[in-house]
């Protein structure tokens, strides 16, 4: 109606409707009663709201909980729909990257811990893994150690190079005494398995577990958390240095683990999962 409309003055009207299979009678009344404005959606403040209060993380399956929680109840299809209108798009999105075959060396230690990433006592069983943001013009790379009860991220390090003293850094950030941990699960980079990490471990009594080469799902629990680092702090922001890396790293690590709702948690945070003393 709006094209014919439009060319109205151009082309006459009931030429105009025959060629484009649509009633004079049709076209003069939609003319006459023009649709009236579609009323905002009385929850759209909601929705936005936390939308913002997630840092752009959130889809509308969490969004869902979050308004639930607050006695906003709407449906997925409705939050996409609000989502959709106000151009909002969750940065945790696309699909899951397929592990792709490492170089076949040996690992200094088995995979003891054989995917078992469930079922563990708070601060007991540690995983770590490197994930690399660019910074100041050149690469950094983050170390992440998380605890396997409540994938809480009881550790973390950012430096220039991939190396022991990076993962020192994330294990010296550790709050409570690292003789509490029973293994300590990564893969079998250089950056893990070394002299200096052999020694750290030895010195807390920590078992040690590597994954296979070529087996990044041996380690899934934490390359799934690098996966939320890259789509929820990293994409599409710039870092002008290391110093402003570590800044954004320790405030999205806080925000992470107090704030952000994890879906394997039942859509707890993980601070508040641990707290109420569950387990997985």
């Amino acid at each position: 109606m709006t094209v014919i409309a439009a060319n109205a003055r151009r082309y006459p009207v009931s030429a105009q409707c025959r060629i484009l299979g649509v009633p004079r009678s049709t076209y003069y009344h939609m003319l006459a009663h023009p649709p009236r404005p579609k009323a905002p959606d009385p929850i759209e403040p909601d929705v936005v709201g936390a939308f913002e209060a997630s840092r752009g993380g959130y889809g509308a399956r969490r969004l869902k909980i979050v308004l639930a929680r607050s006695g906003v109840v709407a449906s997925r299809r409705r939050i996409c729909r609000i989502m959709r209108e106000n151009g909002l798009a969750s940065a945790y999105s696309g699909r899951a990257p397929r592990g792709g075959r490492g170089p076949a060396q040996p690992p200094s230690a088995g995979n003891v811990l054989a995917r078992r990433f469930d079922g563990h006592p708070p601060r007991t069983h540690l995983a770590a893994d490197l994930t690399y943001v660019r910074a100041g013009g050149s690469w950094c790379y983050v170390c992440l150690l998380v605890d396997l009860c409540n994938r809480e991220i009881v550790g973390s390090s950012c430096g220039r190079r991939k190396d022991a003293r990076l993962v020192k850094a994330a294990f010296s950030n550790v709050d409570f005494p690292l003789d509490e941990v029973e293994m300590f699960h990564s893969d079998g980079g250089s950056e893990f398995c070394n002299s200096e990490i052999d020694a750290l471990l030895s010195a807390f009594g920590i078992e040690r577990s590597v994954s296979r080469p070529g087996n990044p799902h041996d380690n899934a629990v934490v390359e799934s958390t690098n996966r939320v680092l890259k789509r929820e702090l990293v994409r599409g922001r710039p870092f002008a240095s290391e110093e402003h890396l570590r800044t954004e790293l320790f405030d999205w690590v806080n925000w992470y683990n107090n704030c952000r709702l994890h879906s394997t948690l039942g859509y707890m945070t993980p601070v508040g999962f641990r707290e109420a003393g569950l387990s997985l």
